[in-house]
């Protein structure tokens, strides 16, 4: 089978220009290698999900020309088919397998109390050891384990060896409201797709240390041989972009400049002479350079 990385797009906001720098990469470092692509929406994060932020993610991938070999044609055949609603049957076996490890624990504690506990605004372990129940309302599930020593593969295969970092400690893995949280649905998607290469932004490097430490601990061996990529982010005043602070929208398929932004900004990244115009033209670049 051939490798394959995937586009993992989240209909939560519109996509912001980091979004797009992210997922075109993914595309030209693919094309160029001949890894096969998944387009995998996260949408389990229902509450903030909207209509018009799937289509967008749709319209912004075809204006930019970024095609991919596995996945759904538009939001109808999203909904129907390809939603991560229709794969609870492969989370909630993984939340169960954990907790009956003994890699969970039932955590009530509200963001306010994490941030008054800790100004840094990670979890401390403050129910670690009390045993609460785990179907109570307003419980999440949260990881166990502190510390952790993870192998780590780059893009080209060779691997580092890293510490979990605290942000990771104690993550939630079932939210309150009682759905798997992202870094176990991200981690069994990519198991159940068989994801080699995976693309994503340095502050997501601490989430694939997560998800490795969780594949080790469900043994799934595979995981540990993927092949990561953390690039550089887009920042806008020396921050980093994000949806859930109210990112500008990129709209591509409106907005000839920011198309063209976004092409200078790739060419700039891999180190390339100024003229390409469109992806396909960055894609001949790299193929030639």
């Amino acid at each position: 089978m051939l490798p394959k990385t995937r586009l993992a797009p989240t209909p939560s906001g519109y996509l912001h220009s980091g979004n797009l720098f992210s997922f075109a990469l993914t595309w030209l470092l693919a094309r160029k290698e001949g890894l096969r692509i998944l387009l995998r929406i996260d949408d389990m994060d229902r509450a903030r999900f909207r209509a018009e932020y799937l289509d967008d993610i749709f319209r912004s991938l075809d204006s930019l020309g970024i095609d991919y070999d596995e996945g759904p044609d538009g939001p109808d055949e999203f909904e129907r088919e390809w939603s991560q609603r229709k794969r609870q049957d492969l989370y909630q076996p993984a939340l169960n397998e954990l907790k009956e490890k003994g890699a969970l624990f039932a955590c009530t504690c509200s963001r306010k109390e994490i941030i008054n506990s800790n100004p840094e605004g990670f979890y401390l372990g403050t129910c670690l050891n009390k045993n609460l129940p785990w179907e109570s309302p307003k419980t999440a599930w949260r990881w166990r384990k502190s510390q952790a020593q993870l192998n780590l593969k780059d893009w080209q295969g060779k691997e580092g060896n890293f510490e979990l970092p605290p942000e990771m400690a104690h993550m939630v893995l079932r939210t309150k409201a009682g759905y798997p949280a992202y870094q176990i649905s991200s981690l069994i998607d990519d198991i159940h797709f068989q994801i080699s290469h995976i693309v994503r932004g340095e502050d997501l490097a601490p989430s694939s240390l997560a998800q490795l430490a969780i594949a080790e601990e469900l043994k799934k061996d595979d995981f540990g041989k993927v092949h990561f990529l953390h690039h550089p982010l887009l920042l806008q005043k020396g921050k980093k972009l994000s949806k859930s602070k109210d990112a500008p929208a990129a709209r591509v398929y409106a907005d000839k400049t920011a198309r063209e932004t976004l092409i200078h900004q790739l060419g700039d990244y891999l180190h390339l002479p100024k003229g390409p115009q469109t992806l396909q033209e960055l894609l001949q670049a790299i193929r030639t350079d």
